[in-house]
């Protein structure tokens, strides 16, 4: 007579072992090492909240449905559902996240689904979908910024603001996260702050930096800045006049990275974003160790010319 064994695994640090009568009292020691479980449910599920709810009325302003008008014009009617991700970047700097309301808005304009809304929102982390404050402080901690002392960064923004990953600031000013690689490993450690990275930090500096962004949180725009605006943290003056006039053409976020220009608030100056170390962009600080030799053009390799 064959023996049947119950279908549940019990994982203990690297084996995976089957529980079985035989094997139970042994699988109930304690693995050498073991982690909690997090569960990843709670990237996929909607919880209605008083702040996040699907009776909460939302459409976009007269401007926004401009562009939106603007940015359908870039696919095939029969694939206007491809403009999901934009319209929803656009829902979120109206509102402040990305809530249930704005994702049926979106999905009410492109004619398609709910459900196919929420499949992307729930995907890509760039999407808030819980309130966030209004600096959104995400942190990277993958190991090039590890191995810089990224560490410090996060102590002494837990220390400064008293909170924690995943929280935000009683007064709403900031929201905290931990990040994997944001792409900016040669200038490690460093923070990217609503739409700005700044760079070659140190933990007084992030400090300075916190300070700075608190006394010039009350100038905040009410919708994030557009694509082709101006990014209100630092890098210009913050006096735009939006993407629907066209007078800030040419002007993007970072164009002032670096010249010293900051945004000045009362008596702060906000540090325009980019490297808060003096150097321009990802130099190396003690000059250049290679591509010394004179560069090769056709004539190296076309003696006919």
């Amino acid at each position: 007579m064959s023996l049947r064994l119950p279908t549940r695994l019990l994982f203990a640090g690297a084996r995976r072992q089957l529980v079985t009568p035989t094997t139970q009292k042994l699988a109930l020691a304690r693995a050498f090492s073991e982690c909690g479980v997090r569960r990843s449910d709670a990237l996929a599920v909607h919880r209605n909240t008083p702040l996040n709810n699907p009776s909460i009325p939302f459409k976009f302003t007269e401007q926004n449905q401009h562009l939106i008008d603007e940015i359908l014009k870039r696919y095939p009617p029969q694939y206007k559902k491809a403009a999901t991700m934009p319209l929803l970047d656009l829902g979120q700097r109206q509102h402040g996240f990305c809530s249930i309301s704005v994702m049926n808005e979106v999905a009410r304009i492109l004619e398609i689904p709910p459900m196919r809304v929420y499949e992307v929102a729930t995907f890509y982390t760039m999407y808030n979908r819980d309130p966030v404050g209004k600096y959104h402080l995400q942190v990277c901690t993958t190991t090039p910024c590890m191995l810089c002392n990224s560490d410090a960064i996060m102590e002494a923004i837990t220390k400064h603001l008293g909170i924690t990953p995943g929280h935000t600031t009683e007064d709403g000013v900031f929201t905290f996260s931990e990040v994997e690689c944001l792409g900016a490993c040669v200038n490690g450690p460093m923070v990217q702050i609503n739409d700005d990275y700044y760079e070659d930090l140190t933990a007084d500096k992030m400090v300075q930096l916190l300070d700075a962004l608190k006394a010039a949180a009350d100038s905040l725009p009410a919708q994030a800045p557009m694509w082709d605006e101006p990014a209100p943290t630092g890098a210009t003056s913050g006096r735009s006049t939006g993407a629907e006039t066209g007078k800030d053409k040419g002007v993007k976020s970072g164009k002032s990275i670096n010249t010293g220009r900051g945004r000045k608030v009362g008596s702060v100056t906000v540090p325009p974003p980019g490297p808060m170390s003096g150097r321009q962009t990802c130099e190396n600080s003690a000059g250049l160790t290679n591509l010394k030799s004179p560069k090769w053009g056709p004539e190296i390799f076309r003696k006919d010319l």
